[in-house]
């Protein structure tokens, strides 16, 4: 049988949670605790104060999120996100457009935060191709990945850019390799190699009469 209820006054009050004694630091020898209360001797954490460093503090060398590598820009955070290395975009398939709405519809920020695919119209909207559909939609968008514009071409529909069509990055220009040391760079200035003198063969004409000397 369970135990009976005690009735509640003032001798039956007790703790919600068990009671755990506090640690007494600097009470002396006989404590546990005394002499360095439990810090160690000197150091930066014997210090008072030691225990209010910030998240990432290496103890004054270059912290780990500085010694990575970066990319081009500033990296305050009220100027994120800047240039085109660090845009934020929000992205919405294709599947999900085909699932909401209907044959005709015009899909717009306004819509997609009306259906619940984006959540506010601050961030740039990319339509992306993973899915498929075959509704005739008028989709507006910041951008749109290659597949997602064919698919919504294919099946009639039609896509406005809201900032203009990005226009294609030129390729990179290739500089020519420099040739190794010791080698000329062109042609022309490689040095012509001597020609070996040709020869004339010998004859069987007696050499000229000459006066011999006596």
């Amino acid at each position: 049988m369970p135990a009976p209820e005690e009735e509640l006054n003032l001798s039956t009050l007790k703790p919600a949670q068990k009671r755990t004694a506090r640690k007494r630091v600097g009470r002396g020898m006989g404590s546990g605790k005394g002499r360095y209360s439990g810090r160690g001797i000197k150091g930066q954490k014997a210090r008072s104060g030691s225990h209010t460093m910030r998240p990432g503090f290496e103890g004054g060398q270059m912290p780990i999120y500085m010694r990575l590598g970066k990319k081009r820009g500033p990296y305050s955070k009220d100027a994120m996100p800047v240039g085109p290395h660090r845009t934020s975009t929000v992205g919405v398939n294709i599947r999900d457009l085909d699932r909401v709405f209907d044959t005709g519809a015009e899909v717009t920020l306004e819509a997609l935060i009306e259906k619940g695919l984006i959540k506010n119209p601050r961030t740039d909207v990319k339509i992306l191709g993973m899915g498929e559909t075959k509704k005739k939609l008028a989709v507006t968008a910041h951008l749109f990945s290659a597949s997602a514009r064919e698919k919504i071409e294919k099946a009639g529909g039609s896509i406005t850019w809201l900032r203009g069509e990005p226009k294609p990055r030129p390729p990179k220009r290739r500089e020519k390799p420099l040739p190794p040391k010791g080698e000329p760079e062109t042609e022309a200035e490689a040095p012509e190699e001597p020609t070996a003198e040709v020869e004339e063969p010998p004859t069987d004409e007696p050499p000229p009469e000459g006066d011999d000397e006596s």
